[in-house]
Parts: C-alpha cells; structure tokens; sequence
C-alpha cells in the first residue's frame, strides 16, 4: 500500500498551484499544512488512486485513510474524505467509533472537518438513522473539532429536510459554546435546516434570539425567507 502513498504525493507535490499556494493561509487563522493543490485536482487525483486498490475491502481503504489523516497535510485528508464517502454505503454503526478517533485525533482546522463529515459522515448517518443519538454525545467533547462535527454532519440530511428534533437538540447544547467555528457549525445546520423548515427554524432561532451567539445567529438567517429574516434581524437593532 505505501506504492499508493507514494504516488499521491508524488500527484499533489506535480499540481502545486502557485496562485493556490499563496491564497490558502488567508482561509485559516491558525497554521495548517497544505500542499497549495486545487480541490477540483485533489478530488482528480482521488478518483484515480481509488482505482489503484481493491475498495471493496473496507479495512484496506480505512488503513490508508488512517495513513493520509495521520500526515497531516490539508490535501491528504481530502483525499481520505474523498474515498470515505464513495464507499459509505458499506460502514456500519461499529465504525462510528473510529471516525469519532480519526476526527479527534487528526482533525485541526474547519476544512478538514468539514470535507469530511458533510458527506461521509452524512451519508453514513443516512443509512444509519440511529446514529444520530451519537453525534448528540460528541457535543460534550473538549476537542472542538468533534463539536463542530456534530453539527456540520447534519449539513446534507439536515438541506434534505431530516432529523430536525434532533438539529434542535445540538444547537440546544451548543448555544452557548464559546468556540466560533463550532458556532458557526451549528449556525450551518440550522441554515440548511431552514431550506425544508423555514417557519420552524425561524421560531427555534426567536426563542433563542436572546442567547445565541451572533455569529450563529447569522449564520442561521443566511436562508431564510427575506420576510422572516427582516423581522429576525430586528433582534440586532435593540
């Protein structure tokens, strides 16, 4: 499998992009390590090495995921999301145990977090409803990256019109967390949340108006209805 690895990096370190290179830092307030490789060439150079093993055998794709995780380069774990969510229809409710380990050990920026549980994650707790009570757990992490993820892995199902009960139960116990980015992750879910919900999200957030944090107060708005969300942004005038 390292002959995989290899040429991975081989493929990110030949597609430096000088533009991508330089622009990266401004997207992160703390240091991350990148190559400086456009997304729509790391999710090329994810399709192609995904051909270069036997993906039917979970364990190999979660060994190497582990391996691309543990380098700590932005585009790496991308890759890792990549190939998570092309064979999620596989996991079964035992491996949420190992994604919440991979997220709390290797996950350290919002990119990272996001690329992988929007849609990994999100179409593992599809095919998993119950799951959903887990990600209610992670909300009590000292790792904020695990915070933020039980949110941000509600994006999709949340955008799809699911598991609003419990939506309202994350942002419940997250309200008043002091990180941004997971503010900003629960904002997230509640904006998606809107798209299929918009008079019951925008009651949820009214009821709220008074303690939540504005920047997930914004965030939640971004989607509502132009009527609600006039009357909503009144709460910022007083």
């Amino acid at each position: 499998m390292d002959h995989i690895l290899r040429k991975i990096k081989q493929d990110l370190l030949t597609n430096i992009d000088e533009g991508a290179q330089k622009s990266f830092p401004r997207f992160f307030r703390n240091e991350v390590k990148f190559y400086g490789v456009k997304s729509g060439i790391v999710r090329k150079i994810a399709k192609e090495s995904f051909k270069n093993f036997d993906s039917s055998k979970k364990e190999v794709v979660f060994v190497l995921c582990e391996q691309l995780f543990q380098s700590g380069l932005c585009e790496e774990a991308w890759i890792a999301a990549h190939w998570l969510y092309w064979i999620s229809h596989t996991f079964i409710p035992e491996d949420l145990e190992r994604f919440e380990e991979w997220i709390d050990r290797y996950i350290d920026d919002w990119a990272k977090c996001d690329t992988l549980c929007n849609h990994a994650m999100g179409s593992f707790i599809m095919n998993h409803p119950s799951l959903v009570q887990s990600l209610k757990q992670w909300t009590s992490s000292p790792n904020p990256f695990v915070r933020r993820a039980s949110a941000v892995s509600l994006i999709i199902p949340a955008r799809q019109g699911h598991f609003l009960k419990e939506i309202f139960q994350i942002s419940d116990i997250l309200l008043l967390d002091q990180n941004d980015l997971v503010q900003k992750g629960y904002g997230w879910m509640l904006k998606e949340a809107s798209r299929k919900h918009p008079d019951k999200v925008f009651l949820y957030i009214m009821q709220k108006k008074e303690s939540m944090p504005r920047t997930a107060f914004r965030y939640a708005l971004e989607k509502m209805p132009p009527d609600l969300r006039k009357i909503a942004m009144e709460r910022t005038k007083k």
